[in-house]
């Protein structure tokens, strides 16, 4: 007599493997989607990180270019100099403007008529004067003789021959005239208007004219600001860090400032702003605008960020050198300092420079500390009236100009270089002297 039940029962391993195997296969299709979604969000950011940054270099790189004009400059003593003194009050206050525009006007005979020659004179930038003025300051044997000179253009004219301002459009809506396109093709058929090399980009300080505005006081602004963070900042984080991780009880009181900690490294950057605010500025009446009152605020913004590394770079020392160093008599502060902190220096190193990388491209808590003044003078010292370059960044970003566009990319470009050193070294300094256990 045979079994019914041995059909069923020789069957349900099968059902069951059949049933293992349909799951895997289901499973097996959900990884590759999550796999294929995890990569297409991959290459999307990195699709908008491209199309940012192609923006960026598209926009600001003929900032490092800038349209000059060559005239056959004649210093004319009766001009710079009529007693022949040479004394440097003399030569300063000399009216260069005139040398400049007779230049211009000599290569232009035909023009007549005040709107033609005011048209005419608008070719080169309102800077040329003092161009003139540095160049006779340096050299006073220049009087009495006629030299070809590259002399800033203004910034229509610059924009125009950069292709910004388009020449195929109606000349209502451009702000180059034809009769000023004109001149700047003879110029360019005589060969005397040319681009260069925008050296004035990095020597000059803020300015209202585009064609004269650059951001060597907004450099020396945040180099000053960085050094006296570093020189505030490091001391106090890796002190700090020291003392929780090895020295402080481990009570109700410790929890409650390693919290705090944590909790400061996810204020918003501009309540650090208002904290220096009234506290630096009204209280302790430290000067507005500086690089000093800068660093203050901006120590109070990294110090987190410095002792949580710190704190995590000490972590990773085996406990085995505490030990050791325990065991053949150190005290237990030559053991932090002599052995310890030695081979967490890296690490804290690292944390340091990524909150130096922080603090640099900050905008919002220096606003707050008048840091957006316009400052024409590049300062020479950590008291001096100051700005920053993300701060730089911005204020151009909101100016109505067309060349402060090309301005504002060029200065994130520099920025973003910065940005990318210090991160960069951060990575190096980590596999140079990082040791694994």
């Amino acid at each position: 007599m045979s079994n019914p039940a041995t059909p069923d029962g020789a069957n349900s391993p099968r059902r069951a493997i059949d049933a293992v195997n349909a799951s895997l296969k289901r499973r097996y299709a959900a990884e590759k989607r999550f796999r294929l979604m995890g990569m297409s969000a991959v290459i999307l950011g990195l699709a908008f990180v491209a199309i940012l940054f192609v923006d960026i270099v598209a926009k600001g790189w003929p900032a490092f270019q800038q349209t000059s004009i060559q005239l056959p400059i004649y210093f004319d003593a009766q001009v710079i100099d009529p007693e022949g003194t040479r004394e440097a009050d003399t030569l300063s206050r000399a009216n260069y403007v005139v040398l400049a525009r007779d230049a211009l006007r000599a290569q232009f005979p035909d023009v007549q008529g005040r709107t033609d020659v005011r048209a005419l004179n608008a070719m080169l930038s309102p800077g040329v004067p003092q161009q003139l003025r540095e160049l006779v300051m340096a050299d006073p044997s220049l009087i009495g003789t006629t030299q070809e000179i590259w002399l800033i253009a203004d910034d229509d004219v610059d924009q125009f021959v950069k292709g910004a301002i388009p020449r195929d459009v109606p000349e209502l809506e451009r702000r180059v005239k034809d009769q000023t396109v004109a001149w700047i093709d003879a110029l360019d058929e005589r060969g005397r208007i040319e681009k260069k090399f925008n050296t004035t980009f990095f020597t000059a300080g803020a300015s209202r004219e585009p064609e004269l505005a650059g951001i060597a006081g907004a450099l020396m602004g945040s180099f000053y600001t960085l050094v006296l963070t570093l020189l505030f900042s490091f001391p106090i984080a890796v002190g700090a860090a020291l003392y929780l991780e090895e020295f402080a009880p481990k009570n109700k009181w410790t929890d409650i400032i390693e919290v705090n900690i944590n909790n400061l490294a996810a204020v918003p950057s501009i309540v650090f702003g208002l904290l220096g605010l009234a506290v630096f500025i009204s209280f302790f009446g430290v000067p507005r605008s500086t690089p000093l009152v800068g660093a203050l605020v901006l120590t109070l913004m990294t110090l987190p960020t410095i002792i949580i590394a710190s704190r995590a770079a000490l972590k990773s020392v085996p406990p085995s050198i505490r030990e050791a160093a325990l065991g053949v008599g150190a005290s237990p502060l030559q053991t932090q300092f002599h052995h310890v902190l030695p081979l967490a220096m890296p690490g804290m190193l690292t944390g340091t420079i990524i909150g130096m990388a922080q603090a640099l491209g900050e905008t919002a808590p220096l606003l707050m500390i008048g840091m957006i003044a316009f400052i024409v003078d590049i300062p020479g010292g950590f008291t001096d009236p100051s700005t920053v370059l993300p701060v730089q960044i911005f204020l151009w970003a909101d100016s109505p100009e067309r060349g402060f566009i090309e301005k504002t990319s060029a200065a994130i470009m520099v920025l973003l270089g910065f940005l990318l050193l210090m991160n960069l070294t951060a990575v190096l300094l980590r596999r140079k002297f990082e040791r694994r256990w």
